[in-house]
């Protein structure tokens, strides 16, 4: 019996070039779906005869609703070992194994600075000025030298951002509720006694927090308001941390100097969403991980998975059904 394996939300059609898929010749079938499934209904019409699907960071969640209708299924690999979008109760009870993958963390730390460097330079707008034959020299940018870089979270992206901005001379601040000054010692930085702290004294702030219960709308008018006028606010987390209305009308009104962001709560964005015509606004399609080495890892890592669960082992299981699958050969 071959096997049906789909890869979800392969954007760039890279997921058959990025690993070798052959020791699953003869026994999976492989298919790479390129574009956005949109509705639960459009993913079970895409994939509903799968056994096997390997789904690209968040980009499709699976409640238990969805899972519930996708039968078939007995494999669910995550790119990455923690995805927020899996229902993971619901795939125990379903008997879903889900696995998941490495993961590289520099990368998204690497575009942090990318966005970073960006705003304060007005990368973009001078270069676009340049290309159309506009004014030579039309902004003046913010240095990073002597100045404070304010981190939301020193996990281990975090850490890689406060290593950077320390490398450029920047004093170096950072706040959680559970960063101890230890940690904050280890790293080279300021623990801020509070968020409110925090916010006033950044003239680069930036998110590195993981989302939960206690930092969804962490980020709001009041937080935004506690800003100086000229400091950037950069997120490469999670979406909904920040307050995207909040977010908007802080830069209409100029609450701040400007924002970056890779990360949004409805991906891709919608073609009217706000924040693609708000003033001072840097946004990037959600490509903190989407790099060659990670990409590698991923599918390469996903064969693994694949070729271990037929064998009976399943590795970097993240959920394993108490019930034993059915035989898929």
């Amino acid at each position: 019996m071959t096997l049906n394996c789909a890869v979800l939300d392969d954007y760039q059609g890279a997921a058959r070039s990025m690993a070798d898929w052959s020791p699953l010749a003869g026994a999976v079938e492989v298919r790479s779906l390129r574009d956005r499934l949109g509705s639960q209904d459009e993913v079970v019409a895409a994939v509903g005869d799968c056994e096997i699907l390997v789904a690209m960071r968040e980009r499709t969640p699976f409640p238990a609703s969805l899972l519930d209708r996708l039968p078939r299924l007995r494999l669910l690999i995550t790119s990455g070992m923690r995805n927020a979008s899996i229902d993971l109760e619901a795939a125990a009870r379903s008997n879903v194994t889900v696995c998941g993958t490495a993961s590289n963390s520099a990368p998204p730390a690497e575009l942090t600075w990318a966005l970073i460097l960006a705003l304060a330079r007005h990368v973009v707008q001078e270069a676009g000025a340049l290309r159309d034959c506009g004014p030579w020299q039309s902004t003046i940018g913010s240095d990073l030298h002597g100045r404070r870089l304010a981190l939301l979270g020193l996990g281990k992206i975090g850490a890689k951002v406060a290593a950077v901005g320390r490398a450029f001379g920047m004093d170096v601040m950072a706040w959680s509720r559970s960063l101890t000054d230890e940690r904050a010692a280890e790293h080279g930085v300021v623990r801020a006694g509070s968020l409110a702290e925090l916010l006033e004294a950044g003239d680069f702030v930036s998110v590195h927090l993981q989302l939960g219960e206690r930092t969804r709308g962490l980020i709001g008018v009041a937080e935004l308001k506690r800003m100086r006028r000229t400091a950037y606010l950069v997120n490469t987390s999670r979406a909904a941390i920040v307050d995207q209305e909040a977010l908007v009308q802080a830069l209409r009104e100029g609450w701040i100097a400007g924002a970056g962001a890779d990360v949004f709560e409805q991906e891709p964005l919608p073609a009217g969403h706000p924040l693609r015509t708000a003033p001072h606004f840097l946004g990037l399609p959600h490509l903190g991980y989407v790099t060659r080495r990670n990409y590698e890892g991923y599918f390469g890592e996903a064969v693994e998975d694949i070729t271990a669960y037929l064998t009976g082992r399943p590795v970097r299981t993240l959920v394993t059904p108490a019930e034993r699958p059915p035989d898929m050969h």
